[in-house]
């Protein structure tokens, strides 16, 4: 099977390093890919939302099987160009991909099929959003409707915060047209965490459980990112929380899509709030979450590609993954001064350096490869990931590979799984 994976960044990086042991795999392409990916994968300079451009190359290297990884192509409905042109994909259609794409019609899919979440309202005028936040308990959560790249989130511990954010998406706009309208819903307590079920327009297959740690300092201070590390599997998700997610979220969102018209094929990543072992859903992804996908990755046992395909093909009922009993952590090299602004090109050093037996992996987020030399080409660069028979030896085996990295313009959280730790 001739195999394309669109995306550049840690995600697709873990997708085509477990991709390429797939026997099933004859060739393997990647657009864009970043320097690490080129180890695995020929990378085409080819933009991940450049949809012309993606059908092109399927055509041009005969690909068979398309692997979707970022969620801006699945809204704008790369998925169902594909499928017009003949080509199998994994991946959501647009229509399905909505429950990424606007979190106001994820919240009314809740409220209309009885998906355990926060009560919520929807707003596009800002006296109206006011009114409904003087109302509500603090602390609160200001949502922008559409993609907002992981930064259209503010929890708001003031009135004057939350009143701020709403002026800021709605008036100001500051996310564009995905700000044009919000949602504004309670704040949920508790431990979050991130599950994923593959899943074929009727059946959810469960993946392992898995947490991230969203904000950029240690202890979870200052500003959310996409991710500076994550951990599997998450403690928080014993067996009976795992089948209570199935059982209320994940199965009624896979009926209520299919009830909808709109059956979802993919994989479906619940953002979970769990609280004295009952899960509440914070909202849905259509793709792999970055960085649990590199954690992810480096657990499975089983060939990832089988069970993309059975995805894609409706067989999931008949498929069943293996995982390794073992723990993975990746700890996210940053760019100083991410999430907020920050230089690139400078150089990382040390990656040929590392063992190659001592269990770890890194990923590639935002590098390129300039004359030999390996540099920073985006705000998180690197997902130093380690496999080890429990998470404490994970980490101390990623946060030994992270100092044996050199590169003084980088950063990371050292706190990666301490919550599992104690």
């Amino acid at each position: 099977m001739r195999v394309l994976v669109v995306g550049g960044g840690g995600r697709e990086h873990a997708l085509c390093w477990a991709i390429a042991a797939s026997p099933l795999a004859e060739a393997l392409f990647c657009a864009p890919g970043n320097a690490g990916i080129a180890g695995d994968a020929v990378c085409v300079p080819v933009a991940a939302d450049d949809i012309d451009g993606i059908l092109r190359l399927v055509r041009d290297e005969r690909i068979e099987f398309v692997v979707v990884g970022p969620e801006a192509p699945l809204v704008a409905g790369l998925v169902d160009r594909l499928d017009a042109a003949g080509v199998k994909a994994f991946g959501p259609t647009a229509a399905a991909a909505r429950l990424e794409g606007s979190k106001a019609f994820a919240k009314d899919l809740c409220a209309r099929y009885g998906i355990p979440t926060a009560p919520y309202g929807r707003f596009t005028g800002l006296e109206a959003a006011e009114a409904f936040i003087e109302g509500r308990p603090l602390p609160i959560v200001v949502k922008a409707d559409g993609l907002a790249a992981g930064k259209g989130v503010t929890i708001a511990e003031t009135r004057d915060e939350a009143r701020a954010a709403a002026r800021e998406m709605l008036a100001e706009e500051r996310f564009g047209a995905a700000g044009r309208e919000i949602v504004i819903e309670e704040f949920l307590a508790g431990e979050e965490a991130s599950f994923f079920a593959l899943v074929d327009g009727e059946t959810a297959l469960p993946l392992a459980a898995a947490q991230d740690h969203k904000r950029v300092g240690d202890g979870d201070t200052g500003p959310n990112t996409g991710g500076m590390g994550a951990y599997s599997p998450a403690p928080v998700v014993t067996e009976e929380v795992a089948e209570r997610v199935m059982a209320r979220i994940v199965r009624p969102t896979v009926a209520a899509m299919k009830a909808e018209g709109a059956p979802f094929k993919g994989v479906l990543y619940a953002g979970l709030m769990i609280e004295d072992g009952e899960p509440r859903l914070l909202e849905y992804n259509v793709r792999f979450g970055d960085p649990e996908c590199q954690a992810l990755t480096v657990r499975l046992a089983s060939d990832l590609l089988p069970a993309l395909v059975a995805s894609a093909d409706g067989v999931l009922d008949m498929f069943d993954l293996r995982w390794h009993e073992d723990a993975a952590l990746t700890v996210v090299m940053a760019a100083k001064g991410y999430p907020g602004d920050y230089a690139k090109g400078s150089v990382i050093g040390g990656l040929d350096a590392l063992p190659a037996d001592d269990g770890v992996t890194v990923f590639h987020a935002g590098t390129k490869e300039d004359g030999g030399t390996i540099r920073a080409a985006g705000g998180r660069v690197l997902g130093v990931t380690a496999l080890a028979p429990s998470i404490a030896k994970a980490q101390r085996l990623a946060y030994k590979a992270v100092d044996a990295i050199d590169w003084p313009e980088g950063f990371c959280r050292r706190d990666i799984g301490a919550r599992a730790i104690g």
